[in-house]
């Protein structure tokens, strides 16, 4: 080998990409109850961490003499109820859901609205002063018109939450806060956003 051609072997291996330096760069992946990936595509119920709280989520019409979607999510009263199952699907195509990643999150259930289970972040109610998180929410298609859409997964401790923090939109302006439970007089727990994180752990269904 020529001086000439090992300097640019040399120069080459320089100025190359770092691959392995960008695969570790990878989100990891969130993880089950059995310490299993989660996989997209795959259904898994959203269970609390702390016991004694209350169940699993599921979708419900809370409003008397109306009918229709989209639904507010509804945590169950008992800790044996583990709710409906959710579908994740990440912004980016893979095979396991990473940690802090857009992703929408979508009930699987048969209902009239099975269409129409994506969840999203509704307005402020003016009643409450809380901002619901609730059916209706759209799915893929990331951008300003669906920004309401896409929340990530985040570590709390050794524990998970989910986080409303788009990131599907550069031009966009969107206030970063955790997802939480919010009890209402009657004890009805809906999901909104909230300065305490609903802890949670993910159940594979089968």
């Amino acid at each position: 080998m020529t001086m000439k051609v090992l300097l640019i072997f040399v120069l080459s291996l320089l100025f190359s990409p770092p691959l392995i330096s960008a695969a570790a760069a990878a989100s990891p992946a969130v993880l089950d109850v059995k310490g299993k990936p989660l996989i997209v595509g795959s259904n898994y119920f959203v269970l609390p961490v702390i016991r004694g709280g209350g169940g699993g989520l599921y979708p419900a019409n809370t409003k008397p003499n109306t009918f229709g979607c989209p639904l507010d999510i509804i945590q169950e009263a008992s800790e044996v109820q583990k709710g409906i199952p959710v579908v994740f699907s990440p912004v980016n195509a893979t095979a396991a859901v990473p940690l802090s990643t857009d992703l929408n999150v979508r009930f699987y259930t048969p209902t009239i609205c099975a269409r129409r289970m994506g969840w999203k972040m509704d307005g402020l109610d003016e009643s409450s002063k809380q901002y619901f998180v609730k059916t209706g929410g759209a799915e893929g298609n990331p951008g300003p018109q669906t920004l309401s859409s896409w929340f990530k997964i985040e570590k709390a401790g050794s524990d998970y939450k989910f986080v409303f923090c788009p990131t599907v939109c550069n031009v966009c302006k969107v206030v970063c806060k955790d997802v939480g439970i919010y009890v209402q007089k009657n004890g009805a727990r809906f999901l909104v956003l909230s300065e305490i994180p609903f802890k949670v752990m993910f159940e594979k269904t089968f």
